[in-house]
């Protein structure tokens, strides 16, 4: 995981401006503060739609990233958790550049997991 993106999520977390856990991230995209959210892969089925009902609905995207959530947490010194949220809009145009210099082009990140409006 020496992935730059993934550093950006903690930083993020560091300076206050991540929302983590399902419900903590379904209440920032309510109140109109998520920018951005990004789900572990492998988060069960109800967990996966309520998060692309409730940001689909918010028009906020969504992504599913190639980490457990074991691995997501990790990253934040959590345990586990099945989402994050960015909460800046700074921090997601460092992911997404971050994002871009992984893969070259961000049609291609994640496999094509992106989950946006259907």
């Amino acid at each position: 995981m020496t992935d730059r993106r993934y550093g950006i999520i903690g930083l993020a977390y560091r300076a206050g401006k991540l929302a983590y856990g399902t419900n903590s991230v379904i209440e920032a995209v309510r109140n109109g503060k998520a920018k951005l959210v990004l789900a572990a892969d492998g988060i069960s089925e109800n967990t996966a739609k309520q998060l692309r009902d409730k940001t689909n609905y918010r028009a906020v995207p969504l992504e599913f990233l190639p980490l457990s959530t074991e691995e997501l947490g990790k990253l934040i010194g959590k345990t586990e958790t099945a989402a994050v949220a960015f909460l800046q809009e700074g921090f997601v145009v460092s992911y997404r550049k971050s994002s871009d210099a992984q893969t070259g082009s961000a049609d291609r990140q994640n496999g094509g997991q992106k989950c946006e409006d259907n």
